[in-house]
């Protein structure tokens, strides 16, 4: 196998104004919109995000994971507005796209929401479903959506045990065809990861998917951290990488904008992968990204249990 190379970024909030209906204002938008006016329009900078994009695009990745919170406010107007961002990134069959909660703030049309990013969330055959599946060569990219409407002040995800029985039967007949299996989510999956309000509420039934019928990496975003965790796989560990806001300024709440580069290889020995990960933060001094470390994986096949 040629080998792959992902870039990988999460939650870079497109900028867009708010102008809110009264019903609308009635909402978890209300909120949302809130906090934007009070922060985060200054913590998290559209120019920040295109010097990151511009970045990634001089290092030529092979195709673009990002994990989720495209949007902020699940207005109707933010939807073709990063279809038409995601669309400049690269062809979509180069740009793989899981949402996140500030994509589903409150329930939507399809037609008016998620649907328009379809090329961007469907399997290789144009189909929608969730998990979807992509192969590139050896590897194969499995979106899954944690992504629902919750409660006011509630960030939490859910994959749902209809989605759960689809991604164990999809891992195990991937992992049977001896793919790479890289799955994408927003929320963190680790336990302990992230607080309860806006943690992933069936994270146990995920880890024991993945603790069954395996899975050799994992990515997400969703934390104000960048973070490197570990699950249980049925032959040893599994990594998990996840990332902050692509779009946020450093500071004491956030760890900053930041996306990585990482390079997937089989082993000579065909008893496993090779994982080259390079991260890349904005560096404040040089006014431009930055590389922050160079790490080696080896990522064992994962055999279903």
């Amino acid at each position: 196998m040629t080998a792959i190379t992902l870039a990988h970024f999460s939650d870079p909030h497109l900028a867009y104004q708010p102008q809110l209906s009264l019903l609308q204002r009635f909402s978890k938008r209300q909120l949302s919109a809130l906090s934007w006016a009070r922060g985060r329009r200054k913590s998290q900078q559209h120019d920040l995000l295109e010097r990151l994009v511009a970045d990634v695009r001089a290092h030529a990745p092979d195709h673009w994971a990002i994990t989720g919170d495209i949007g902020n406010f699940s207005l109707p107007g933010e939807f073709p507005l990063a279809a038409s961002w995601l669309r400049s990134l690269a062809p979509a069959s180069q740009v793989s796209v899981v949402p996140g909660n500030h994509d589903a703030l409150v329930a939507l049309e399809h037609a008016r929401g998620w649907g328009l990013w379809q090329p961007w969330m469907s399997n290789d055959d144009g189909s929608e479903s969730w998990p979807y599946v992509r192969e590139r060569g050896d590897i194969a990219l499995i979106g899954v959506s944690s992504a629902l409407p919750t409660l006011p002040l509630l960030a939490s995800g859910r994959v749902g045990e209809a989605q759960l029985a689809r991604l164990e039967q999809q891992l195990r007949d991937l992992g049977a065809r001896g793919l790479c299996r890289v799955l994408m989510i927003h929320h963190p999956v680790a336990a302990g990861a992230i607080s309860y309000r806006k943690a992933l509420r069936d994270a146990d039934a995920l880890r024991a998917v993945i603790g069954r019928a395996g899975v050799e990496l994992l990515l997400h975003g969703h934390a104000r951290d960048a973070r490197l965790d570990a699950l249980a796989g049925p032959a040893g560990v599994v990594p998990v990488l996840g990332l902050p806001s692509a779009s946020a300024v450093p500071s004491a709440r956030d760890a900053g904008a930041r996306w990585q580069w990482l390079r997937i290889s089989r082993r000579d020995d065909g008893a496993g992968w090779n994982l080259e990960q390079r991260v890349r933060v904005w560096g404040a001094a040089a006014q431009a990204f930055v590389g922050a470390g160079r790490y080696r994986f080896q990522l064992p096949v994962q055999r279903a249990g």
